[in-house]
C-alpha cells in the first residue's frame, strides 16, 4: 500500500512547497505581514485521539514583518469522510503546540502566546463539509450568557478535490501539479501531468529532492489504473510506459475487469455459488460476449441456458 502519510510529510517538509501552498491556495489578508521566505520547521509530533502518531502534521514558524512569529499548523487529512469534530481537534492541537513551546522554554513567563494559523489539507474524494468554527459544535442557544466562557476556534481548509482540472491546469508550481495528480481519475491525463512535473522540476534544480515523493504518487496512480503493472523507477521508462496506446490498453482492461466482476455478482445473486467452469469461461470472454451473457441472466433459470 502507498504510504501517503510519508509522502505528504516529505512534500510539506519543504519550505518551498509550504510557501507555494500558502501563496496559491490559502491567500488572504493574514499572509500580508508574513515573511514566507524565512520560515523554519518546528520539530514536534501530534497524536490522534487513539494515540496514533500523525506523521503528516507539520508545524512551521513564520516571522512577521511587524515583529514576532506566527506558527503554521498544517493538518493533513487522508480520510475519505469529513471529520465533523475537526474544529475541536484543531483547538486541541493548538493547545498542544502552545504547551510544547512553553515546555521547550521558547516562551518566557511574561510572554504572550504566539498566534497560530491552523490549516487542514484534505485529500479525500468527498468534499469537506465539517464546520470551520468551533462555536457551531457547542450546544447553546443564541444569547446565552454561557457563550462568554466557551472557547472560540476557526481553521482554514484546503480541499484538494474541490479544484477542477480547468482551474488547476493554468496554474504554475508543484502544488497545482500535486492536486492535479491526486484528482486524476482518467489515466489518459497521467502523461500530461508527468511531463509537466518533469518540466517544473528541471526548471529549478533545487526541487530535485521532491521527485521521489511525486514518483511514488505517480506509481500509485498508474497501479490504480492497472494493478497488474510493475512501475519502473527510471524516469524515461515511466514516460515510455505512459504512451497513449498503453493508456488506452489499460482503460480497456479495466473496463473488461469491471464487466467480469459485474457479471459474477449478477450470477451469484441469481443462482448462488458460481461453478469453476463458468468462472473460467467468463475470464477469457470479450467485452461484447460478457454483455450478451449479462442480458441472458434476466431470463435464464440456470447457468447452462446462459453459456450454452
Amino acid at each position: 500500500m502507498t504510504d501517503y502519510d510519508g509522502i505528504y510529510h516529505q512534500i510539506f517538509g519543504s519550505p518551498v512547497m509550504v510557501a507555494e501552498l500558502l501563496r496559491e491556495f490559502a491567500t488572504g489578508p493574514w499572509l500580508d505581514d508574513h515573511d514566507l521566505d524565512r520560515m523554519t520547521r518546528l520539530n514536534t509530533t501530534f497524536h490522534s485521539a487513539a494515540g496514533k502518531k500523525r506523521n503528516a502534521d507539520v508545524v512551521w514558524q513564520i516571522p512577521r514583518h511587524s515583529g514576532g512569529d506566527t506558527y503554521l499548523l498544517l493538518l493533513v487529512e487522508f480520510q475519505s469522510k469529513t471529520d465533523p469534530w475537526m474544529a475541536l481537534r484543531a483547538l486541541v492541537y493548538v493547545g498542544l503546540l502552545w504547551q510544547h513551546l512553553i515546555a521547550e522554554k521558547r516562551l518566557l513567563p511574561n510572554d504572550r502566546l504566539p498566534p497560530v494559523l491552523p490549516i487542514v489539507l484534505h485529500r479525500g474524494r468527498a468534499r469537506w463539509a465539517a464546520p470551520l468554527v468551533l462555536r457551531e459544535l457547542v450546544g447553546l442557544q443564541d444569547g446565552s450568557p454561557l457563550w462568554h466562557f466557551q472557547p472560540d476556534m476557526r481553521y482554514h481548509v484546503i480541499d484538494e478535490g474541490s479544484f477542477s482540472e480547468a482551474d488547476l491546469q493554468p496554474r504554475k508550481g508543484l502544488i497545482a501539479l500535486l492536486f492535479r495528480l491526486e484528482n486524476t481519475r482518467d489515466p489518459e491525463r497521467l502523461p500530461l501531468v508527468l511531463d509537466a512535473l518533469v518540466e517544473e522540476i528541471a526548471h529549478d534544480p533545487g526541487l530535485e529532492a521532491l521527485w521521489p515523493p511525486f514518483q511514488k504518487l505517480l506509481a500509485a496512480a498508474i497501479q490504480n489504473a492497472n494493478p497488474s503493472i510493475s512501475v519502473p523507477d527510471n524516469l524515461s521508462e515511466m514516460q515510455n510506459m505512459l504512451t497513449s496506446s498503453d493508456v488506452q490498453s489499460w482503460k480497456q482492461q479495466a473496463f473488461q475487469q469491471g464487466e467480469v466482476a459485474l457479471l459474477l455478482r449478477l450470477l451469484e445473486r441469481r443462482f448462488g455459488p458460481t461453478p469453476l467452469w463458468v468462472k473460467e469461461r467468463i475470464s477469457t470472454a470479450s467485452v461484447e460476449t460478457l454483455e450478451e451473457w449479462g442480458i441472458k441472466v434476466l431470463d435464464a433459470t440456470n447457468f447452462e441456458q446462459i453459456f450454452e
